[in-house]
C-alpha cells in the first residue's frame, strides 16, 4: 500500500517522462495537479481525473495563477530538454529551465511547500575525464542546455539553504513508449527508431563509438516516486551505470525492427555541445534513496519497438 502524502503539483506532465509519472502517481492514489504550456507536450498525454492548467512558468504572471493549495511536493519536469535545440535559442532555453525553476521554487517556499524535486540532466557534466561520472565531479557544461540545468541546480541550492527540501535528478538518456517520434532533435533511441521505421537509411550525427547510459522510463518514474515518499535531499545521478555505444544501440534496434543487418547507416558531423561518452555512477542513489534500475536495455528496447508499429500513429 503506497503512502498518500497529500496533493502534488507536477509540471511538464503533458510530455514524455512527466506523463508516465503522472499516470503512475494517479494509479497509486495521489491527488495530482498538472501544469504544462503544451509547447512540446500533448494534452491527450495528461491522465484523466486530474486538474490541468495551461501555463508557461517562465513568467511571473503564470506563477500567480497557480492553485492556492498546500501541496506536499512540487515535481518540476517542465522545461527545454534538448542540448541541440538549446543552440537555436539560448535565451529561451535559459528561461524555460533556470528562470522557471527560480520562480517556481520561490513560490513553493513562500507558500509553505516542503519539497521540490527537479529534472536536471547529465548535460551539466560536459565532457568528464573519468567514467562513470559521480555527482562529486565538477560540472563543466558545454551546451546552453547543460548550463541552464546547472543554473537551476544552483538556484535550488540557495532555496535549500532557506528551508526547502530539494532533490535534483541528473537524468541520463531516458527512453521508452511515449517518446515523441516526430522530434528529430531529442531522444537518441526515438530518433533512430523513427528513422528505421520510415526511412531507407539511418543518419547518425556524430561518432558511432559514442557511449550513452540508457535508462527506461519506468525506472525513472520509480526513482521520482521514492523521492516524494522519502525525506532525502541532494543531487543524484539517474542512470543505469551501464554504457552502450551508439553502434551497439543501432544494431539492437535494427534487429528488433526485423531489418537486415546491413541496413544503411550514414554518419555525419556531430551537433553543437554533444558529449562523447556519458555513464552514470549510481552509488549515491542506491545508498541514499534505496533505488536501483530493474529494466535491461534489451527489455526496454523491445517495449518501445512493440509500442511503435507506425510513426503516423504517434506523430
Amino acid at each position: 500500500m503506497k503512502q498518500i502524502i497529500g496533493p502534488i503539483l507536477l509540471t511538464g506532465a503533458a510530455g514524455f517522462i512527466g506523463s508516465h509519472l503522472a499516470k503512475s502517481l494517479v494509479m497509486d492514489g495521489h491527488e495530482v495537479d498538472i501544469v504544462d504550456n503544451l509547447s512540446t507536450g500533448k494534452r491527450e498525454n495528461v491522465p484523466d481525473g486530474v486538474s490541468f492548467l495551461e501555463l508557461d512558468l517562465r513568467f511571473e504572471e503564470s506563477i500567480r495563477h497557480l492553485p492556492q493549495k498546500q501541496y506536499a511536493a512540487v515535481l518540476h519536469l517542465a522545461g527545454q530538454s534538448s542540448g541541440e535545440k538549446s543552440f537555436d535559442d539560448p535565451l529561451y532555453d535559459h528561461d524555460a529551465n533556470a528562470r522557471s525553476t527560480l520562480l517556481l521554487a520561490q513560490w513553493a517556499r513562500e507558500v509553505g511547500i516542503d519539497s521540490f524535486i527537479y529534472a536536471s540532466s547529465m548535460g551539466v557534466y560536459g565532457r568528464p575525464e573519468q567514467l562513470p561520472v559521480a555527482e562529486s565531479t565538477e560540472p563543466l557544461p558545454i551546451s546552453y542546455y547543460g548550463a541552464s540545468k546547472l543554473s537551476a541546480e544552483r538556484i535550488l541550492a540557495v532555496e535549500s539553504s532557506q528551508g526547502l527540501r530539494t532533490v535534483c535528478f541528473r537524468m541520463f538518456n531516458v527512453y521508452g513508449p511515449g517518446q515523441n517520434l516526430a522530434d528529430m532533435k531529442q531522444g537518441m533511441v526515438s530518433i533512430y527508431l523513427a528513422q528505421l521505421m520510415r526511412e531507407q537509411s539511418l543518419v547518425v550525427k556524430g561518432s558511432l563509438d559514442r557511449v550513452r547510459d540508457f535508462i527506461y522510463v519506468d525506472d525513472v518514474v520509480s526513482a521520482w516516486k521514492l523521492a516524494v515518499e522519502k525525506p532525502v535531499a541532494g543531487i543524484f545521478n539517474l542512470g543505469t551505470g551501464i554504457g552502450t555505444t551508439v553502434r551497439d544501440l543501432i544494431r539492437k534496434l535494427v534487429e528488433l525492427c526485423g531489418l537486415p543487418e546491413d541496413f544503411p547507416v550514414i554518419q555525419r558531423g556531430g551537433t553543437p555541445g554533444d558529449q562523447f561518452a556519458m555513464v552514470a555512477n549510481i552509488d549515491s542513489i542506491r545508498t541514499v534513496l534505496g533505488w536501483s534500475p530493474t529494466v535491461s536495455l534489451d527489455e526496454g528496447l523491445t517495449s518501445i519497438v512493440a509500442w511503435a508499429p507506425n510513426l503516423e500513429k504517434h506523430s
